[in-house]
């Protein structure tokens, strides 16, 4: 779990009232948390999630590409 390098973007949402983070590589893959820190290690864990269920049904996992670049 700890060797992540999927590029993931935080901010903060004050209609939710939560850190929300996204991972663009990852289709749909997001995560919340009240703070900085619980994000993270949420987003940490659905990652992990998003891998091992893509794994079961035969999907591509996409190879991280690190900072995306936005044109």
């Amino acid at each position: 779990m700890n060797d992540i390098k999927y590029e993931i973007i935080i901010y903060w949402s004050e209609t939710d009232e939560a850190f929300i983070v996204e991972v663009p590589e990852l289709a749909g893959c997001t995560s919340d948390g009240s703070t900085y820190e619980e994000a993270i290690a949420n987003v940490k864990l659905v990652i992990n999630e998003w891998i091992e269920t893509a794994k079961a049904i035969g999907r591509e996992i996409p190879k991280p590409k690190g900072k995306l670049m936005y044109v």
